[in-house]
């Protein structure tokens, strides 16, 4: 079963491919989206990553939460569902 990570403080020069490689070398990435403002199409500064199970997600958490991508410290956690 595939889990869902949230992933925040992102710069803004990160897309979805280069997050996607950020994430791949801890397991499948079965999705990765940055979110985007609808009016200007820049970066919020948070994606969601999708990895393939949950030991490969938990392993992207270990590693890469408060780790630098581009130069900022990010947060790696697991995304809270949608009330």
């Amino acid at each position: 079963m595939s889990t869902k990570l949230f992933v925040g403080s992102l710069p803004w020069s990160i897309n979805d491919q280069s997050l996607e490689e950020a994430f791949q070398k801890y397991g499948t990435v079965v999705s990765a989206k940055v979110i985007t403002d609808r009016a200007t199409g820049r970066s919020k500064g948070f994606a969601f990553v999708e990895m393939s199970s949950a030991n490969e997600a938990k392993d992207a958490m270990r590693e890469l939460n408060n780790s630098q991508l581009n130069g900022r410290n990010i947060v790696v956690n697991e995304a809270n569902a949608r009330s």
